[in-house]
């Protein structure tokens, strides 16, 4: 049995199909099929229900995914694990909410991989609750989200900063009153799917403020923009560091800069990479206290003889 079988196998799993798995690995439909085929020769169990047309996983099957992911999860981290910050290297896939993107992590990644240029990161942009059953499924290492009311047991969780929510307006109104403005202007909302968002929705309640909604989006960006073109107000966090080039836009705090959102870096308890996800965090934190976004200096390209 080998290595590549079972992240086959695992891969079949994450996206449902064979055909989808083959495009994941790299490989034909044929050549996936195939190697189940083998794989189930090997275990000599029935791993997938081929009486349907998209062949699923047996109770069996899914037992074997399980200890499939621990077993690959360890040959990955075998050299690693022994080699401390030397196993810093090869990839790593690092999930992130839409609102890190621009400050946050490009400048983490930036300074990790001059310390590390072994490294590789793969980012995935999600929000928190899908994110968080990635790392749990293992097709994530770790992921940046905003801290939800539940995490899982098996899910380890480290700080990286609180950011204020705070009230976007156009220039143009006159009002400074966050109430007085979500009460008489439409309202943009962030996504209600977002952790954010339901942290929100809660404060409008707790206040008994009735908003009239007149859309609904996940961007940052998107959202400052509405709001400069004076098509409503939002409630959105205050991003830990600054946009490079902000729109114009009135930034009103709510309940004195109290109402919060916790962002953590999260990775499965006992993560055998245990110190790349140190090494992560810590050049988050570190983007954090810089506070200000640094875009790459050009550097000479490297001559050859």
């Amino acid at each position: 049995m080998s290595i590549r079988l079972l992240r086959t196998l695992l891969a079949v799993h994450e996206h449902g199909s064979f055909v989808a798995a083959a495009e994941a690995v790299h490989i034909s439909h044929a050549a996936v099929s195939q190697q189940m085929k083998v794989l189930e020769q090997q275990c000599k169990l029935a791993l997938f229900d081929r009486g349907k047309r998209t062949p699923k996983l047996t109770p069996l099957g899914l037992a074997l995914v399980a200890k499939a992911r621990e077993l690959v999860e360890a040959y990955d981290a075998l050299v690693p694990s022994i080699l401390g910050e030397k196993g810093v290297s090869g990839i790593i896939r690092l999930g992130a909410v839409p609102t890190t993107l621009v400050g946050i992590v490009p400048m983490a990644i930036a300074r990790l991989t001059r310390i590390y240029p072994q490294l590789a990161i793969i980012v995935v942009s999600g929000l928190s609750l899908d994110l968080m059953r990635q790392v749990e499924r293992g097709s994530l290492d770790m992921a940046i989200i905003s801290r939800p009311q539940f995490i899982s047991r098996n899910i380890s969780w480290a700080p990286i900063v609180d950011e204020p929510l705070e009230l976007l307006s156009s220039n143009i109104l006159d009002s400074d009153d966050p109430i007085y403005l979500l009460r008489t202007q439409p309202f943009i909302r962030f996504s209600r799917h977002a952790v954010v968002g339901g942290v929100i929705e809660e404060w409008l309640q707790k206040n008994r403020i009735d908003v009239r909604e007149s859309m609904e989006l996940e961007s940052l960006e998107s959202i400052s923009s509405m709001v400069a073109a004076n098509l409503g107000v939002s409630i959105v966090p205050r991003p830990s560091i600054p946009q490079p080039n902000p729109l114009p836009l009135k930034h009103i705090p709510l309940d004195n800069g109290r109402l919060l959102r916790s962002l953590g870096l999260i990775s499965r308890s006992g993560n055998v990479r245990a110190f790349a996800v140190r090494e992560v965090h810590q050049r988050l934190v570190e983007a954090v206290e810089m506070g200000v976004f640094e875009p790459a200096t050009s550097a000479p390209l490297p001559t050859h003889p």
